[in-house]
């Protein structure tokens, strides 16, 4: 029921009843009002009417008793007449009845209805008389008295009397015949009220609908058109309006999937802020970094960005400029662009555009020190070699035993600093995806046993112990550079021994896990300081340089080692403890027989 007053089919037909309801309840008591001083009107000129027909009736007769039979005929039974000669004095009465006698007395004795007998105008009135039907009951009558004249200019009066309950049921009848009217305009109304109002609403019920549809995002909703009215250009407009927001939407939603391609695709991050600081939208790389500095920043600070980030952020809000910075933050560096966002005149926001920089400050780094690391480590061969040299051509020495020694150190430095350069270039090589691996299948025990070996008369003359401990079988094979891997374990085989005091051991061992085929070089040396460990695989890092400087180290050995076991699918670790000895362990993928 409430849905029908809350509805508009509802809401239209109560208002035309209630329009129409008005006008009918106007119109009726109009109406009534009309037809009841009609109907009096009518009583009065009938009764006028009925008083002249009699007055000449009795003219026109020589007796007057002659004239009533005829009289009698002309009056209904609800009207009575009287006729006096003299006033109070009655001569004739049409009609007897059982208070008749009551009526002429009442009506006699009235002083208004008196003066007919000195007047020469009838005198109408209602007066209250005896019931001509029931004894004992009064009724409301309309009496006429009328002039009239006689034979012999003798005046009288005729006295015309009916009961008002003849007009009162004419006027009943009449009543109801205008509320059937009323009731049936009502239904009618109502019928025609409901009528308009579904040919009104239907289309607007189908309108609701297929907006609740376009509101879900069915976009291809459509209405039918059937009328040409204001509701069928309503339903058309409504159409266009449904195809104009699937298009505006498919333009929208393919600039989204293209700018959110865009910025996933982008290297950089991107953040963008609105007025209040707080962040609307960022890429992937963006939510990582967010991520880095929420861990780092931590949630009792209230900002998801660094202070100098939102420094910049409220400069650039405020100011309504773009900028350009480079900043180090917790221990990071960033290229940092920040530029307006408008909505119209007035700015609505900010987005930022970071690089991270780390990488290439490293790399800078790096390249600076490789540089220096290159010019400190030729310059000491150089400078002996001209020192040396010098000291030759100016006939500095004074034996051939000297001059030999002075030969044998420009000789011995020229090797180092062909090792240098060699090293260098194999690095170089390697880095750059440029040297080329020979792989062959290979025994791997036997190869590794065989490098070994080399080293056993370098061990014996520096008083260390070399072991060669394996647990694989000798059918166990790998797909190797056998000169690459031999030149690895060299390298690590002469750090442990260079590194080991005299009684101390080195062993080199062999074990097999899995897939791959791990080999272990561990000494009792002097050993590698903790901060040192993460930095042994740099080019031309030495953890001991005033130890490895007169030991023929170049620093690119274990960086060298690193890129050929890499090259080879392996990987390269090293334990170490000070005073207690170094392990290098690195693993090569196998293949069985």
């Amino acid at each position: 029921m409430n849905r029908i007053w809350n509805s508009v089919v509802g809401k239209l037909w109560v208002t035309i009843l209630l329009l129409v309801s008005f006008v009918l309840f106007i119109i009726t008591i109009l109406m009534l009002e009309f037809l009841g001083n009609y109907h009096s009107q009518q009583a009065e000129a009938s009764l006028r009417k009925e008083a002249s027909t009699i007055a000449r009736i009795v003219n026109e007769h020589e007796e007057v008793d002659s004239a009533m039979y005829i009289i009698s005929d002309i009056l209904g039974p609800e009207t009575n007449a009287l006729i006096a000669k003299e006033p109070r004095e009655v001569s004739l009465t049409l009609h007897e009845g059982e208070n008749e006698e009551k009526i002429k007395e009442r009506i006699m004795n009235d002083a208004t209805l008196g003066k007919v007998f000195e007047s020469s105008q009838p005198i109408l009135k209602e007066m209250i008389l005896p019931s001509l039907g029931s004894e004992n009951q009064m009724e409301s009558y309309i009496v006429l008295a009328s002039p009239l004249n006689i034979e012999n200019d003798l005046h009288g009066a005729v006295f015309i009397y009916q009961s008002l309950d003849v007009i009162h049921e004419t006027t009943k009848e009449t009543t109801n015949i205008v509320f059937l009217s009323a009731f049936i305009a009502f239904m009618l109304t109502t019928f025609f009220a409901f009528f308009l109002s579904t040919r009104i609403t239907s289309p607007l019920r189908k309108m609701r609908e297929a907006a609740f549809e376009l509101s879900k995002g069915n976009f291809d909703t459509k209405l039918p058109t059937l009328q040409n009215d204001e509701i069928g250009q309503l339903a058309t407009a409504f159409n266009q309006m449904g195809r104009q927001l699937k298009h505006h939407l498919e333009v929208i939603n393919q600039e989204k999937e293209q700018l959110s391609s865009i910025l996933t695709s982008m290297t950089d991050a991107v953040i963008t802020f609105n007025r209040d600081h707080t962040i609307l939208l960022s890429n992937p790389q963006a939510e990582k970094l967010l991520q880095k500095w929420f861990f780092r920043i931590g949630t009792n600070k209230g900002q998801p960005i660094p202070i100098e980030m939102d420094h910049m952020l409220d400069h650039v809000l405020h100011l309504e400029e773009e900028i350009n910075e480079e900043l180090e933050m917790e221990g990071s560096y960033y290229a940092i662009t920040f530029s307006p966002l408008y909505s119209g005149d007035s700015i609505r926001g900010a987005v930022a555009v970071l690089r991270d920089m780390t990488e290439q400050h490293r790399l800078d780094r790096l390249r600076s020190d490789f540089i220096a690391n290159v010019s400190h480590e030729l310059r000491t061969p150089i400078v002996m070699l001209q020192g040396y040299s010098e000291a030759i051509i100016d006939d500095v020495v004074s034996t051939d035993e000297e001059r030999d020694e002075m030969i044998k150190i420009i000789y011995e430095e020229s090797k180092r600093m062909g090792r240098l350069v060699t090293d260098l270039l194999d690095l170089a090589r390697m880095e750059s995806g440029r040297m080329r691996l020979y792989k062959e299948n290979v025994a791997i025990a036997q190869v590794l046993e065989r490098i070994t070996q080399k080293f056993a008369q370098v061990a014996r003359e520096s008083h260390v112990e070399l072991k060669f401990i394996t647990s694989v079988s000798p059918e166990l094979t790998a797909e190797i550079d056998e000169d690459r891997i031999e030149q690895v374990l060299t390298n690590l085989i002469d750090n442990a021994i260079r590194h080991t005091s005299n009684e101390g051991n080195v062993s080199v061992r062999v074990e097999q896990h899995n897939a791959f085929v791990k080999i272990s070089v561990e000494d009792t040396g002097s050993g590698i300081p903790t901060e040192d460990l993460p930095f042994v695989f740099e080019r031309f890092y030495k953890a001991d340089k005033s130890r490895t400087r007169g030991k023929g180290g170049t620093g690119l050995g274990l960086a060298i080692a690193k890129n050929m076991v890499e090259a080879h699918d392996g990987g390269i670790t090293v334990k170490s403890e000070e005073n207690v000895g170094t392990k290098f362990t690195f693993t090569l993928p196998i293949k069985k027989l």
